[in-house]
């Protein structure tokens, strides 16, 4: 089945508040907010209410300690160093990108700009003057150009302006004209989706919608201060993957989702500040025991018939860890020789397993599911290769593209040699795979690889964490789930 290529569509409004789109009737925004969300964004402490430095955080997804620009004066800006997401993914990928906009500083070299430094193509409409009126006609023309081009180009990444709403606000405050003009702007997004929709090649191709703006208005119509109203922003987001709004939602996640969207992981150098709240894993690695497969009572089963007596406490200590490892924190606890130990732990088990395994619930419909999204799976696991191999008879060994099992890396969990190994014998940085783990010494071999981590506790509790989700069990897991899990 061939991959459906990834589009990103962003519409940036500039200056509407919140509290309009909830009382006035925007259908396209609200048919987004229907299959996605649509949820608050409060400009960063650091930001200035101004329009340069709000468009520079989410076109860059870095703030202004970064990118340098505090005023709509863009001098003095750091743009080369931070450049916005349609030039670093023409300049790095080779990836076709298109801005369209009418406001001088995002695309001309005029008062410290471009913002918008490189875009594979570009296309510019100043208003005939900072009226109302003028700015209405400039976004009526710049939505008619960018619905061509989106129609017919074959850009990865693009971005649109309109600039009415906000000149609306300036001059007129935000009463009548204003809301009226930001009624027209969402008829103009519809326009530009109903421009994607009609591509001859929409049918092949996955396309994310975020349509954001940058700072809201006091009622006379001014911004740049610190009032709820001025630094109230908002996002609309729908696409793959992409379901319930998160928590807590920043300027600078816009860019950095414009890059999931596409399948593009940063460059760590890169040193965003926003994340993701939706993104394909490029693969995922899976734990074995406990989370797909359930052994971890027979295991739990096995060290007491080994070590009568041992603790509870002492039986959780050796959840997800090697056989060389629990023998020898036996060994700590019993006095008994460690290698007899693990000679004795291993056969246990592994007759345990062969007689008695069988996938948890939910985790065939999982692997289903990562099947079905052509995701490549390796099984990361700290068990012996002929554990590992019986427990693949009840998964289906031909899930996966690459399995590990302890003894196979210099170290096993929890170290992260086993996530480290995997990740490259898939050809992905370890930071765009998802873990999923049901053990403390799991997760923390995962995290030392740098991995997203889905967690579901299976006997020690685990804690949620950055870049760490965790989930009662793998029943009901869905791509939107799967997509926001780790981020």
């Amino acid at each position: 089945m061939p991959v459906a290529a990834r589009r990103v569509l962003v519409v940036g409004i500039d200056g509407v508040r919140l509290d309009v789109l909830h009382r006035r009737p925007t259908p396209h925004l609200d048919a987004l907010a229907a299959d996605g969300f649509l949820t608050p964004v409060q400009v960063g402490d650091d930001t200035p209410t101004l329009s340069g430095p709000c468009w520079a955080t989410i076109v860059t997804g870095v703030g202004p300690a970064k990118h340098g620009v505090w005023s709509n004066d863009l001098s003095g800006h750091r743009l080369d160093v931070f450049p916005d997401f349609a030039t670093r993914l023409d300049h790095h990928d080779g990836r076709r990108t298109f801005v369209a906009a009418g406001w001088r500083p995002l695309l001309q070299p005029r008062d410290g700009g471009p913002l918008f430094r490189a875009p594979s193509r570009t296309t510019y409409i100043a208003p005939a003057a900072d009226t109302p009126e003028a700015w209405e006609e400039c976004d009526e023309r710049i939505t008619e150009a960018a619905a061509h081009v989106l129609a017919e180009d074959d850009a990865e990444a693009s971005f649109v302006y309109l600039g009415a709403p906000d000149e609306t606000a300036h001059v007129l405050g935000c009463g009548e004209a204003y809301e009226t003009s930001v009624h027209r702007a969402d008829t103009r997004v519809g326009r530009l989706l109903e421009a994607v929709r009609s591509r001859r090649t929409y049918a092949d191709e996955q396309w994310t919608y975020l349509v954001v703006t940058d700072h809201g208005h006091v009622d006379a119509g001014g911004h740049g201060g610190r009032s709820a109203e001025e630094r109230t922003a908002w996002l609309a987001a729908a696409g793959p993957g992409i379901g319930k709004a998160p928590p807590r939602v920043r300027q600078a996640d816009v860019a950095a989702q414009v890059f999931a969207a596409v399948g593009r992981h940063p460059d760590r150098r890169w040193t965003l500040d926003g994340r993701p709240f939706a993104a394909e894993p490029h693969a995922v690695l899976l734990d074995m025991d406990g989370t797909l497969v359930d052994t971890e009572s027979l295991w739990l089963r096995t060290v007491r018939e080994a070590a009568p007596g041992i603790g509870v406490d002492d039986l959780f200590d050796v959840l997800g860890r090697s056989t060389a490892d629990t023998a020898r924190h036996l060994h700590r606890l019993t006095g008994a020789d460690p290698q007899e130990l693990t000679a004795d732990l291993d056969a246990r088990f592994l007759e345990a397993v062969q007689r008695e395994a069988t996938p948890l619930p939910g985790a065939l419909e999982l692997l289903d599911l990562l099947q079905e999204l052509d995701l490549p799976m390796a099984l990361v696991s700290a068990s012996a290769r002929p554990v590992v191999d019986a427990a693949l008879k009840v998964l289906g060994a031909d899930r996966f593209r690459t399995t590990l099992a302890e003894g196979e890396t210099p170290r096993t969990k929890p170290a992260a040699d086993p996530y480290l190994a995997a990740a490259r014998a898939l050809g992905v940085d370890p930071a765009a795979c998802l873990a999923v783990e049901d053990s403390p010494a799991g997760v923390a071999a995962a995290e030392a690889a740098g991995c997203r981590v889905l967690a579901v506790p299976s006997y020690a509790p685990i804690g949620k964490g950055p870049r760490r989700t965790v989930r009662r069990g793998l029943t009901g897991i869905d791509r939107k789930e799967l997509w926001a899990a780790g981020l």
